[in-house]
């Protein structure tokens, strides 16, 4: 069942708002034109609101483009569990709006946590999905010999890698929520190709002692990034709190349990990656890029976007959206096929 949020009739190619019900609640939804269905997933701390560029070119070549909130996010349920945001929850959510559409399948694309949200989708239910798209954030399959956590407790020595930083509940809140609007204008453009890297260490590890924001850049907002779009993002998070997005982060040990089965497993749809070169996952995650042919055996194309960081369909709004959609329409079945 859907749930119409929008007090505006939606016609064309005119985008709209939904709630869908899914076993976990519910999840907020923008969707524009018709066609194959595209699903598109955000990262932290982001929203539907991330994909704004891509939704309507989506659209205009000729798919049903859909992005949703995350759970945890915006308009969506927000569990108070914090189990409730483990992987196998978020496949779960994607499989139900692809349902509640009424769609037989689906593509998905997913950046920053939405990369390996719509990665193990893809490779949980190949049945649905029948391609991926990765952006920011490389595809690397369940392994190792040691929960995340404690590898990432060995990064840094004395300081802390804003992962593991991200671990104690009730931690990166206190820090964030007394200046939201502030706090995210400094992590967004922290990690922006624009903004230089910093002179008092890794911009992305806590100083010991210290808060994950003693080293943001006190700068402009980089140019992708506007006053109003800063606006539109902080609303959502004092609306919506941050526990829900960060609990994501504390249920990574919890999904290298669940997914012990997929250990090593690779995806064996078409897919597709998009990374940024300042981005700090494209860069950390290099082996992973290496390892492709093995791990994406379907690997359509890689693309390392010269000068950009991290919020790749922001930053490179236009280049990103060609992108997608030269790959879709190289997909079968799609409108490219017909």
């Amino acid at each position: 069942m859907s749930h119409p949020v929008s007090s505006s009739t939606a016609s064309g190619q005119q985008p709209r708002h939904r709630l869908v019900d899914t076993p976990g609640g519910r999840i907020h939804l923008v969707e524009q034109g018709s066609g194959p269905l595209v699903l598109m997933v955000h990262g932290f701390p982001e929203s539907w609101y991330s994909w704004r560029h891509q939704l309507p070119v989506i659209a205009a070549a000729g798919y049903h483009a859909v992005a949703i909130d995350v759970r945890g996010y915006g308009r969506s349920s927000k569990p108070v569990e914090r189990e409730a945001y483990g992987m196998l929850a978020h496949v779960a959510d994607n499989v139900a709006v692809v349902k509640a559409l009424g769609a037989e399948s689906a593509v998905i694309v997913g950046h920053d946590w939405g990369s390996p949200i719509a990665a193990n989708t893809a490779l949980l239910r190949p049945d649905l999905f029948t391609a991926v798209a990765l952006l920011s954030v490389p595809y690397a399959p369940r392994g190792g010999d040691l929960p995340p956590t404690d590898v990432f407790a060995r990064l840094g020595a004395a300081e802390e890698f804003y992962i593991q930083y991200f671990q104690e509940p009730g931690r990166a809140e206190a820090e964030i929520e007394p200046d939201v609007r502030s706090w995210l204008a400094g992590f967004y453009a922290g990690a922006s190709g624009e903004v230089k890297p910093s002179a008092d260490g890794p911009r992305f590890f806590a100083p010991a002692g210290g808060r994950l924001c003693d080293r943001f850049p006190r700068e402009p907002l980089p140019a992708w990034l506007t006053e109003e779009d800063l606006d539109f993002y902080a609303g959502e998070f004092e609306r919506g709190g941050l526990t829900g997005p960060l609990n994501r982060y504390r249920n990574i040990d919890r999904d290298w349990v669940d997914l012990a089965a997929w250990d090593g497993a690779p995806i064996t749809q078409p897919s597709l990656f998009i990374g940024g070169e300042h981005d700090g996952p494209t860069v950390w995650m290099a082996d992973a890029i290496k390892a492709y042919p093995t791990t994406l055996p379907r690997l359509v194309s890689s693309h390392i976007l010269e000068g950009c960081g991290h919020w790749v369909q922001q930053e490179r709004a236009d280049e990103v959206g060609a992108l997608l959609v030269d790959w879709l329409r190289a997909l079968p079945g799609g409108p490219g096929q017909r």
